[in-house]
């Protein structure tokens, strides 16, 4: 039952108000909706891992690409989602709201690429079917954020993200092993696991179909529960604010985003700079998706009490923890497992928790575009810093590098703590 039922309808007699009074204290409870969408994204995630786990190894090894057309399609793998999350969110915040209709156009649309990846062959047949793929990641993200805040109260935002980007974590762990036992387990290891990866994806779409019940239309704050008709001054004044904040906070995220390292740079200096075997290179991803498997229910529930911005920059500060560790030149057993941890709190306290404090300031009729914005400003910046990180690599080498991204994380993250939206502007 969703926490909005619970509540008395707008113009309703007093005398109802005493009965739903006592039911207040469950407003904190995260919904079957979020519970729904994780299982979505968590299915969804062993799919599309389970792809990225082989495909550096299947494009170069098995189909004979350059490093230079491999890094043409990480790029592409990894930017060109950004590019359409303003086209999904706009298109889910028109006609009254189609947050579901998008989101399982864009969960369908990647899942029919993975059994193209099975006859793709050449370099511009593999780079079209990752750019599709990205486009149903592109269309679904913001959708899919919308419904998660769109079904929780403000009350409990952060907590509602922690619990979906938890589920989803365990999915990007699940991913990696269930490819690696394909592969061992098989002999045409390739074929199987695009295979599988097909079948999982279309669980997860007939989950999001089945489970996910759309959203109600009528203009509704954030908890989803309705409101009062206003007068049109209050209105009017109030479409200002959350414009504000959302300028604000996307401002921050990419400046924040622009000192991002990307997770595979943070990965070749722990290996060079620690020492870590590179038997054991393949999983160093696994720690950091285990830390915020761990951390990002328990970090979204902070952010409900204590507020989303201390937490969103004790992210960045976790982050700026990390450049350092990577510059010391020690080589403890610790050390490596100390570093990961950090880098997985930096997620669980910064990806949900983004999303949480921009969703409260953002109308209802517009909250997947107007959390598109924010995801497209801090994708666009985090893409720019990982073609300038490995510029700078290229040039002065990784030291240099990594110390010229902690110069402008703690400038960032200064310049974020001052930019942050108000507690009146990021109210809706």
């Amino acid at each position: 039952m969703y926490v909005a039922d619970s509540r008395a309808t707008p113009g309703a007699p007093t005398s109802a108000e005493p009965a739903a009074r006592p039911r207040a204290g469950r407003r904190r409870a995260v919904g079957s909706t979020v519970f729904a969408l994780g299982a979505v994204s968590l299915i969804t995630d062993v799919s599309s891992e389970m792809v990225t786990a082989v495909l550096p190894l299947y494009l170069v090894a098995g189909l004979g690409l350059s490093p230079l057309g491999f890094g043409l399609l990480d790029g592409v793998y990894n930017g060109f989602s950004a590019l359409v999350r303003l086209l999904g969110g706009r298109f889910a915040d028109s006609g009254g709201g189609r947050h579901k209709t998008v989101a399982v156009l864009g969960y369908g649309l990647s899942a029919l690429c993975k059994p193209l990846l099975l006859v793709a062959g050449t370099l511009p047949q593999i780079g079209a079917v990752l750019a599709a793929d990205r486009t149903g990641k592109g269309l679904r993200t913001a959708p899919r954020d919308a419904l998660i805040s769109l079904s929780s109260t403000p009350e409990a935002q952060g907590r509602a993200f922690g619990v979906h980007r938890a589920m989803d974590t365990a999915g990007a762990l699940l991913g990696p092993l269930v490819a690696f036992l394909i592969l061992r387990a098989t002999v045409d290891g390739y074929d199987a696991v695009f295979t599988v990866s097909f079948c999982v994806a279309v669980l997860g779409v007939v989950v999001l179909v089945l489970f996910v019940p759309r959203q109600k239309r009528g203009p509704v704050p954030a908890g989803g529960s309705a409101a009062p008709e206003r007068p049109r001054t209050s209105r009017a004044r109030q479409r200002t604010k959350p414009s504000r904040a959302l300028v604000r906070i996307t401002l921050c995220a990419t400046l924040l985003g622009l000192a991002t390292v990307s997770d595979a740079f943070v990965y070749l200096v722990l290996q060079r700079q620690l020492g870590v075997p590179e038997r054991w290179f393949a999983l160093l991803p696994l720690g950091t998706a285990a830390a915020f498997l761990l951390l990002a229910a328990p970090l979204g529930r902070l952010s409900d009490r204590v507020g989303a911005w201390p937490v969103f920059l004790g992210g960045h500060v976790a982050l700026l923890a990390v450049y350092a560790l990577l510059l010391t030149h020690a080589r403890t057993p610790a050390l490596p497992c100390v570093v990961l941890l950090l880098h997985g709190a930096f997620y669980a306290a910064t990806d949900g928790v983004l999303m949480a404090a921009a969703s409260v300031g953002i109308p209802r009729e517009h909250r997947s575009s107007g959390l598109a914005v924010v995801q497209t400003g801090q994708a666009v910046a985090r893409f720019g810093c990982s073609l300038g990180f490995g510029a700078a690599w290229t040039a002065w080498g990784d030291r240099t590098a990594l110390s010229a991204a902690a110069v402008l994380l703690a400038a960032g993250a200064t310049a974020a703590s001052f930019l942050r939206p108000t507690r009146t502007e990021a109210r809706p």
